[in-house]
């Protein structure tokens, strides 16, 4: 009908694929495009090239391939086996030759005006599954849903509407021939042919309509109710290739409800979320079924490059890969499943692999996620048989699909490993050869389930009784030697990644497998680590003998006997089975052998199947048939979650009874029920003494209650205290919050919060919640804190400990709404044991997983959370490996890990040490008769049997039961029947002697605890309940307690030990009972701990024995086995470990002390780390005080009550734990015990001791009875019983610190990146080991962090926010983090405080009281009063106290005493007061918050260079040339600026009028502040002390230091000084500032008159203010009233602006000169009133007059004093300077910059070890060969000046009534002189010298006002001296001449000296002489 055009070529369609063509070789640069005619005639219906089929994400690829549970959970392709989809795996049957080219096929056009468009119909309705999955659709009865294919849209699937009559059954047969259909889109019914139908829904196909070919899927309903792809309609029967749905039942709708389907029921696979015991699954099709293994080996690795192959290009069959659908609205699933993980990307449906004539195009699954022989993935069919767990998903693109049938047990069904073939050009039948039947009744003949490990090639298909083999592809991804990029392949030291043939792996898998012992199981750790040495050696002999690989390689036809040579010194335990045809022929050969065997035949334990066919080249696989290898293998494919369901499926539906009934009987044969019921009627109503007494002692029921301990208990009672790493940890952890506020990217403003607040999440552990609540009660933080009062604390507590289970929702939003409404407050989010459930929310909710998975996701990285700059996030765990992923959200520098103490110089400082994992492992090398990690091998022999015997059952079930046995066995032997005592293994029996008599040799009945580790909840029900009765009937149940630790109950202990619990205790309520394991100290007891995983909860000193016997082959990955042997792990007595400590291999690394607290800045160190000590001390209220951490013995308990901060209590006997733990720094009274322990435990450390029960006589666990027993309460390592394969994983440590489990895969939830790796090496430290997984391993797809993945590595999101605290099980984390949380907090009120200066002022008695003052109730000064008051020349302000004073006459009647004080060289640190900050205060950089922002930071957008350079240039007089400075100003700021009519040129900077009324919103003067060297601490941010007005500010800074503070201050206005004064001091900025202002002032004053402005109206002011001022306050005086004797004040703070304002507003403030304000101090209300205002020297802030003071100077050459000295000079040339003493300033102690003296170096350094130089050295004789000093001369002047005084001026000393006569300058010479300042200008101001005699004249750099004459009117004592400063010797012996000093004057030649500079840097000159 359709064949008419059959080979011919339509034009349009040859031009669509020409074009295609050429497009994909366009975009794609890796691939060989497909040739044009192998598109248009081998597969027509191929949709045209998509960019993203050829080249798959990297990290698609990188996931696994198979399938579980489909997102939205119903639809379960785990079973369907939808691997190849139908489009070229079964061509049309009608064509003749299959290998003639397919028929391209022409439609009819359309009708005219109809719809064309693909996925909608012709009448334009859309059909497509994603527009409609969430409609409603209508269809008749009869009807079916299902899905066309369109080729031109191939990620879309139509929806149709099909009588069922006209579709398959679920055997493929049976369909009515011919079609009837509804167009679901526009409703029309009735199409009678799939023609018609196919064009009237648009399909446009290329070959002739079929239905069988088009129609392709079932459509179902989830129970969301969307419409979803289900499994394929099975057309063909399922003996044919196709991958059949058959075994399952085909009918689709049995989802939505099972009435749907009225054939099949609830038969198929597709039911929503299995139950364990839904037996009715999988009924069908018992026989008929096959699982396909086809597949072939991935040719391109890893990173799509196309290599050529050794197989040949026909293979078999095409398989795409069929995604499993997971319709999120409009999310489809990714076309390679990845491994069902549903990898939500939207992308095509059911992606067809695009084709290539070149083999695989690169769609190959790089190393797949679920490869590890950690077992497949989390979510899978709920149910499996027994120990036959099905192949994980995970398989890789080599990998053959599975295709299982329905399986005779209920509940199982095989996972399906989607594989995806390319390269294939026909598809051809397959020979008989390719397929295995798999013989009937094989497990139950031959009582093994055998395991195939998928090698190199295609395995092939199997059929029949498949449920008896598990394909594993455990060690397939290290076959597929992934390409490396060149920088990975430098860091393993290969050349290439293509060095090893098959050969070569053949081999060597049969040299790993014959070095295996019986007990050990592959690794695919161990073997990968394998191929790369291989691979290595093979680089290093190629580079050796030049030559290529190729050489080396083994030839095909050595390959068998080379084989067959290294499996022979395996004594027959691996055997190589040689094939030519296929993999097949040998497979079924190993399976009949195996199903023929007699059962005295010794099976090898692995057969190597080989096939060296010559056609595809050497292909592999392994069959493990060893009994244990084969079980432990199928088993670790299981994760952990699956095993247990597995088990308790088992347990639920009976399959264990014949093992119950086994156990009935004792070893002996006895039935142990009968033998029970004999023992308790013997023993009638007696029971056995409870404590202080031998077991063969009865007393009556009621005295053993009776009981009570007959001395003072000797238990310890912990106080809870935070020891030296606790505190070093929390301070690393505070340091790091440090950083990320610093880290500039504005993600943490510390300077915002004054609050902290925090909640704990804890994974769902009653007894976790418990422990964490009491550690929180004692730590008493929430006090701390300020979050509770003492007296609500223990009971608010609760609300801060939240557990993650279903009611964590509603506690969360509480807590998330308390973040939203506090946002000054700093909240913490603890999350701790964070790497318990790492699933992700949406996995989680698809999966219809346990209803808690997913919790942790769904809170800590909700979007809340992620985006509350309030909230800090912080993951504690000790097995961290899971969030160091690829995918990691906490960035590497965010984690902090534990300090390490490794050497034994830090052992030594510590009274206890902590003793791990590592410790343990190293133990066993200690040569210890009874070593501390055991493996019970009679144990291990007796369950292999067992396993022999049942293997249906999991080994957990068979272990346990044993396990019972062996403990009731144990418990009869020792009390009744001591015939048993061969029957139980030596292990158990010594620890049940040790556990029944301790309390017997106790007056108090402590004894010790046994932890059983159970993870099965019904197990560990069944083992209590057992062990109870068997304890019950032997009437030892008042000797000891059997406790269940279920997590998600509380405890329960009976009365009557609860009793005597209390009674230990002595201080406890009535109402007391134990609630975490700690508050079980000293009761002999079992716990049978159960739960998926132990969450860290902390048991008491008296445990002494793990019990890990049921841990063994399931756990095999690095957390999983850890965390148990992290039961075990505690501080121990150093005594404990004192013998063997020589032995452990304490490597030099890491001397990480204490101390190292890395970046935590100066002004941080303050007392964070001392717990206040209103909180630390525990009152008896507050719970019970034994319940944490170290405690002491009781007598030094007493001493500690009053325990305030830190006292290191005598830890020797602590039993310390999380959250408490020994002090590095012990008080005496400790190293007293301790000596005195030494002594005592000297004989016990010799450790020569022999049988097994001597562990009490080894480690002196103590016997309680002794009275001197409490010196010895050691504590001591605990001791675990481990499985053989945990022991050896364990054990086996070669060297290093790490134990050989390091290396297996670190969690289930992450998986290897590539098998080819570096090894994780044995000596890493934690931060190496996170960087190591972080590079080396990628999140799943189900878990948390799979999400956070960019499309670039690079764009990986960190969180900024979130921290993770690592640290090794029981090592003290909680403390820790408790103990930050309390520092954090000091460290914000820190931050909202600052420390300012508080010094008194000085000279305050030398002050002249005038008698004219104004009334104190004036607010300005009235300008006729004020002029009159004399100037008070005392310098007040504080930090002048070391300089000289300056003369006046009250002065010259002080009596100065010579020893006044002697002269230090260390200036006295100055008072410091720390206050608090308010709203007005100026800040620093570290300051952010929202209103001034916008002030300090430039918006990202526009970028610095949004601020423009202008030049600015004036003449300066004093300089005697033109200045050049530079401003630099924001666009923001221009309007300040005049600038030319071209808006280039800066013309003036605008001034306000005088006369410009008061404007509350401004302030007239300009702000200038000079700065160096602090543009991060320098106050420079005033938006909040100007009340965030407009105003002027401009920062003065030195060229050099420009671009720091622009960085820093990008809106700031800045002042660049020329770079002639980079070395200058602050008495240049000051010139320069008053220079450029008074220039700037006649400019403005030329530009606004010719605006008809008068000159003297423009505002004439300027404010200059020194960096440090920080806030402002005005005093205000009230009068002594008659109430309070004392005239007193008050003073509030207010702000810069007000204080400016108020300035501004004096009256005839044009006649001052200079306003300022007084410097505050504490004591300045407590004072007197004094005037209002004060003539005297102002500082730090001034208004300065520039007009008045024009012809005043700053001394730009000074360094020091340069505002006293011009305050002299302004005040001489009879100006006014005006203090308001109602205001003050308080200046801030900033450590750095500022003023600060340089380092005075030598020019040229002769040696590093310089002594430093004196000040006195800082001057020499001219042209000496004196060290010439890098610093500048007028510097180094002043310095000498300084501390010359003796030398320069001995007459003056003391001697205040002889000042030293200084013209027109102020120097300080020394505290100890007084210099009379004198000014030689003409009219000027000058104190009255009549009667003076000078001791000394002092004349610096002096001018032409200074003349011989001047000098004569003053007189000199005999003896006084001279001393000239000039510029150079010239202008010296001119100013000598000129003022003839030689006159009176003596000088010598030898008295002249130079400042000790070089002549390059212009030194001063200067010349000393005595008077006459």
């Amino acid at each position: 009908m359709g064949n008419s055009y059959a080979g011919q070529l339509k034009s349009a369609r040859f031009e669509e694929a020409l074009h295609n063509s050429i497009e994909a070789s366009l975009r794609c640069s890796s691939v060989v495009p497909r040739p044009i005619f192998s598109q248009l005639y081998l597969d027509p219906d191929q949709p045209p090239f998509l960019p993203e089929d050829v080249k798959p994400k990297v990290e698609e690829l990188d996931k696994e391939l198979v399938h579980r549970y489909s997102q939205n959970g119903n639809l379960d392709f785990s079973t369907s086996q939808t691997v190849n989809e139908m489009e070229d795996e079964e061509e049309d049957e009608d064509m003749s030759d299959s290998s003639s080219p397919p028929i391209p096929y022409s439609q009819k056009p359309a009708p005219e005006g109809s719809c064309t468009t693909d996925g909608f119909c012709q009448a334009g309705k859309d059909l497509r599954l994603v527009s409609l999955c969430m409609e409603q659709i209508d269809i008749p009865a009869g009807f079916l849903l299902v899905g066309a294919k369109s080729p031109n849209l191939p990620e879309h699937i139509l929806v149709c509407a099909v009588d069922k009559r006209f579709l398959p059954d679920d055997h493929g047969k049976n369909a009515l021939l011919g079609f009837s259909g509804n167009c679901i889109g526009c409703g029309e019914r009735g199409f009678r042919y799939f023609t018609e139908f196919s064009n009237h829904i648009n399909l446009k196909l290329t070959t002739q309509p079929k239905k069988q070919k088009h129609l392709k899927y079932y459509l179902v309903r989830s129970s969301q109710g969307v419409l979803s792809k289900g499994p394929l309609i099975c057309w063909k029967e399922c003996r044919s290739r196709q991958s059949s749905a058959a075994s399952l039942s085909a009918k689709p709708n049995s989802s939505v409800s099972p009435s749907t389907t009225p054939e099949g029921g609830s038969a198929n696979g597709y039911k929503s979320g299995f139950t364990q015991t839904d037996s009715s699954v999988f009924s069908p099709a018992k026989s008929s079924s096959a699982v396909n293994l086809s597949g072939t080996q991935d040719p391109s690795r890893n990173k799509n490059i196309v290599k050529p192959l050794a197989l040949s290009v026909q293979l078999v069959g095409k398989a795409f890969a069929a995604a499993p659908l997971s319709l999120r609205s409009t999310d489809v699933a990714n076309g390679n499943a990845n491994g069902g993980r549903n990898n939500v990307l939207s992308s095509t449906v059911s992606r067809p692999v695009p084709h290539s004539t070149s083999p695989s195009p690169g769609c190959a699954a790089g190393d797949q996620a679920s490869m590890s022989s950690s077992g497949p993935p989390k979510k899978r069919h709920r149910g499996w048989s027994p120990g036959s767990p099905v192949p994980p998903p995970g398989l890789a693109v080599p990998v053959p699909t599975i295709r299982p049938s329905a399986r005779t047990e209920p509940l199982l069904s095989v996972p399906v490993p989607q594989s995806m073939l390319t390269g294939i050009l026909q598809p051809q039948p397959i020979p008989a050869g390719e397929t295995v039947i798999v013989p009937e009744n094989l497990l139950n003949n031959s009582g093994v389930r055998p395991v195939i490990l998928i090698g190199y090639g295609t395995l092939p298909y199997f059929y029949g009784n498949v449920g008896d083999i598990v394909v594993s592809p455990l060690l397939v991804n290290c076959y597929k030697i992934p390409q490396l990029e060149n920088k990975d392949l430098d860091l393993l030291g290969l050349t290439s990644s293509q060095l090893l043939s098959v050969e070569n792996m053949i081999l060597l898998t049969i040299q790993y497998l014959v070095q295996l012992g019986p007990d050990q199981i592959p690794l695919r750790e161990e073997f990968e680590q394998i191929m790369l040495k291989a691979m290595q050696e093979f680089t290093l002999r190629e580079r050796s003998l030049q030559m290529s690989a190729q050489c080396i390689s083994v030839s095909p036809g050595q390959l068998p006997w080379l084989a067959r040579l290294i499996a022979s010194v395996s004594r027959d335990l691996v055997h190589v089975v040689v094939t030519q045809n296929s993999l097949a022929e040998g497979i079924s050969e190993t399976l009949r052998s195996l199903n023929e065997m007699k059962h005295q035949q010794k099976l090898p334990d692995y057969v190597v199947a080989i096939c060296a066919s010559k056609i595809r080249g050497n292909e592999f696989c392994v069959v493990v048939l060893g009994q244990y290898q084969s079980r432990a293998l199928a088993e670790s494919m299981l994760t952990t979650s699956e095993f247990l369901k597995e088990i308790s499926y088992e347990l639920i539906t009976g399959k264990v009874s014949f093992l119950a009934s086994h156990f009935k009987n004792t070893s002996l044969g006895d039935d142990l029920d009968k033998l029970l019921e004999k023992m308790l009627q013997q023993r009638g109503e007696s029971v056995i003494i409870p404590f202080n007494g031998d077991v063969s002692e009865c007393v009556s029921s009621q005295e053993a209650i009776a009981m009570a301990s007959t001395q003072e208990p000797d238990l310890d009672v912990d106080t809870f205290q935070i020891y030296q790493p606790q505190l070093t940890v929390a301070r690393k952890l505070l340091s790091q919050v440090c950083a990320i506020a610093d880290s500039g990217n504005q993600s943490l403003d510390l300077g915002h919060f004054s609050k902290v607040d925090f909640i704990v999440i804890v994974p769902r552990s009653e007894v976790l919640v418990q422990q964490t609540l009491q550690r929180i009660r004692q730590s008493g933080v929430l006090v701390d804190l300020g979050l509770e009062d003492n007296g609500t604390a223990y009971q608010k507590a609760e609300k801060y400990v939240v557990r993650l289970d279903n009611e964590i929702q509603t506690k969360f939003e509480v807590f998330m709404r308390r973040v939203k409404q506090n946002p000054y407050t700093l909240f913490v989010l603890v999350h701790d044991n964070a790497h318990v459930d790492l699933t992700s929310a949406i996995s989680s909710s698809l999966s219809h997983g346990e209803p808690t998975h997913g919790l942790a996701d769904r809170v800590i990285n909700c979007r809340e959370v992620l985006e509350a700059f309030n909230l800090l996030v912080l993951q504690v765990s000790s097995f961290p490996y899971a969030l160091q992923t690829q995918q990691s959200r906490i960035s590497s520098s965010n984690e902090v890990h534990w300090i390490q103490f490794d050497t034994v110089d830090d052992a030594a400082s510590e009274d206890k040490l902590y003793f791990g994992l590592n410790e343990y492992s190293k133990s066993l090398q200690w040569g210890v008769t009874s070593p501390l990690l055991r493996c019970d091998e009679t144990f291990e022999k007796m369950v292999n049997t067992l396993l022999e015997r049942y293997p249906r059952l999991h080994s957990m079930v068979i272990r346990c039961y044993l396990l019972i046995q062996q403990y009731s066995q144990a418990l009869m032997a020792l009390t009744t029947m001591a015939s048993l005592r061969d029957h139980s293994t030596p292990e158990t029996l010594s620890i049940m002697d040790d556990l029944i008599t301790s309390p017997g040799k106790d007056k108090n009945g402590c004894g010790h605890m046994l932890v059983i580790r159970v993870p099965s909840v019904q197990l560990a029900m069944l083992a209590k309940e057992r062990l109870q009765e068997v304890r019950d009937k032997l009437g030892l149940q008042y000797r000891f307690e059997i406790l269940l630790g279920n997590p998600a109950s509380e405890l329960t202990v009976a009365k009557h030990f609860v009793t005597r619990l209390k009674a230990w205790r002595g201080n406890e309520q009535d109402d007391w009972i134990p609630r975490t394991y700690q508050d079980l100290e000293g009761l002999p007891c079992i716990v049978i701990l159960t739960g998926k995983d132990p969450l860290g909860e902390t048991f008491p000193r008296s445990l002494k024995y793990c019990d890990l016997r049921l841990i063994d082959s399931s756990y095999l990955t690095r957390t999983a086995l850890e965390q148990e042997v992290g039961l075990a792990c505690c501080y121990v007595s150093k005594e404990a470990i004192r013998g063997p400590i020589v032995a452990l291999d304490l490597s030099e690394k890491e001397h990480e002390k204490a101390n190292g607290s890395e970046n935590d800045s100066d002004e941080l160190l303050i007392d964070l780390d001392r717990p206040q000590s209103n909180s630390s001390t525990v009152t008896g209220t507050s719970g019970s005080l034994a319940d944490n951490g170290v405690s002491s013995s009781s007598a030094a308990d007493k001493s500690q009550k009053q325990a305030s901060s830190l006292n290191f209590q005598t830890v020797a006997h602590s039993s310390v734990d999380e959250g408490t733990y020994p002090s590095y720094t012990a008080g005496e009274t400790l190293k007293q015990e301790c000596d005195s322990l030494g002594n005592q435990m000297a004989s016990s450390t010799t450790l020569k001791l022999s049988s097994l029960s001597s562990v009490s006589q080894t480690f002196r666990w103590p016997a309680h009875s002794a009275k001197d027993s409490k010196a010895l309460r050691a504590a001591l390592p605990r001791i675990v019983i481990l499985s053989k394969a945990a022991y050896c994983l364990l054990s086996s440590q070669k060297s290093g610190n790490l134990p050989s489990s390091s290396s297996l895969l670190p969690h289930a939830d992450v998986s290897w990146l590539s098998s080819l790796r570096p090894l994780l090496h044995k000596d890493m430290n934690s931060e190496e080991q996170s960087l190591y997984y972080r590079q080396w391993t990628t999140a799943r797809q189900h878990h948390a962090d799979f999400s956070n993945q960019g499309e670039a590595s690079g764009s990986r999101s960190f969180h900024p926010r979130r921290l993770l605290l690592t640290g090794p099980p029981q090592v003290g984390k909680t403390g820790s983090y408790l103990q930050f949380l309390r520092i954090l907090f000091r460290m914000l009120i820190r931050l909202l405080e600052v420390d300012v200066y508080d010094e008194e002022e000085i000279n305050a008695n030398h002050t002249e009281n005038s008698e004219i003052t104004q009334s104190s109730n004036d607010h300005w000064p009235d300008i006729e009063i004020f002029s009159k008051m004399s100037f008070d020349l005392n310098v007040h302000d504080p930090k002048y106290r070391t300089i000289s004073p300056v003369y006046t006459e009250q002065l010259s009647r002080v009596k100065q005493e010579t020893s006044k004080e002697t002269k230090s060289e260390e200036p006295k640190k100055r008072e410091t007061v720390s206050m608090m900050l308010t709203k007005y205060a100026a800040y620093n950089t570290f300051h952010h918050c929202e209103q001034c922002h916008q002030y300090m930071d430039i918006n990202p957008a526009a970028q610095i260079s949004d601020s423009t350079l202008h030049a600015f240039t004036f003449s300066s007089s004093m300089l005697g040339e033109e200045v050049q400075l530079h401003f630099i100003i924001p666009k923001s700021k221009e309007n300040h600026f005049v600038f030319s009519k071209q808006g280039k040129h800066l013309e003036s900077m605008r001034l306000p009028l005088v006369s410009d009324k008061q404007n509350l919103n401004a302030v007239k003067s300009p702000i200038f502040t000079p700065s160096s060297g602090r543009h991060e601490h320098g106050l420079l941010n005033l938006y909040h002390a100007m009340e965030g007005i407009s105003h002027l500010h401009l920062l003065v800074v030195k060229e050099y230091e420009m671009p720091l503070y622009r960085k820093y201050w990008p809106n700031h206005i800045m002042l660049v000084l020329p770079g002639m004064f980079n070395n200058a001091g602050v008495g240049a900025a000051r010139f320069l500032i008053k220079e450029l202002s008074y220039h700037n002032l006649e400019l403005e004053r030329n530009r606004l008159e010719e605006l008809g402005v008068k000159r003297q109206c423009v505002w004439p002011f300027i404010v200059v203010m020194d960096d440090s001022c920080v806030l402002w306050n005005m005093h205000s005086v009230h009068e002594a009233s008659s109430q309070s004797l004392e005239p007193g004040g008050s003073s509030k703070n207010v702000s810069l602006k007000s204080v400016l304002q108020h300035i501004e507003a004096t009256p005839k403030i044009v006649h001052y000169a200079i306003l300022g304000v007084q410097k505050w101090n504490s004591k300045l209300n407590a004072r007197k009133a004094k005037a209002p205002f004060s003539r005297c020297h102002v500082h730090d802030f001034i208004l300065l007059n520039i007009d008045l003071t024009q012809n005043v100077q700053y001394d730009l050459n000074r360094y020091f004093c340069e505002d006293v000295d011009f305050n002299l000079r302004t005040n001489s040339s009879g100006l006014l300077i005006c203090r308001f003493n109602n205001f003050s300033v308080m200046k801030k102690h900033i450590q750095v910059g500022g003023q600060k003296d340089f380092v005075v170096k030598p020019k040229i350094m002769v040696s590093d070890s310089l002594a430093p130089i004196m000040p006195l050295q800082y001057v020499c004789a001219p042209d000496s060969e004196h060290t010439l000093l890098a610093a500048p001369s007028q510097f180094l002047l002043e310095k000498f000046l300084q501390h010359a005084t003796y030398k320069l001026f001995p007459k003056a000393i003391h001697n205040f009534k002889n000042p030293v006569l200084a013209i027109d300058c102020y120097l300080n010479i020394g505290l100890e002189v007084a210099i009379c300042y004198i000014s030689s200008r003409p009219h000027s101001v000058n104190v009255s010298c009549e009667g003076v005699f000078f001791s000394g004249l002092l004349l610096y750099l002096c001018d032409s006002f200074v003349g011989a004459d001047l000098l004569k009117r003053f007189r000199f004592l005999k003896g006084a001296t001279l001393c000239v400063i000039c510029q150079d010797r010239s202008s010296l012996r001119q100013t000598i001449v000129r003022l003839e000093l030689e006159d009176e004057w003596q000088f010598r030649l030898r008295d002249e000296f130079q400042t000790a500079n070089s002549s390059d840097d212009k030194p001063l000159y200067f010349l000393t002489g005595r008077h006459i």
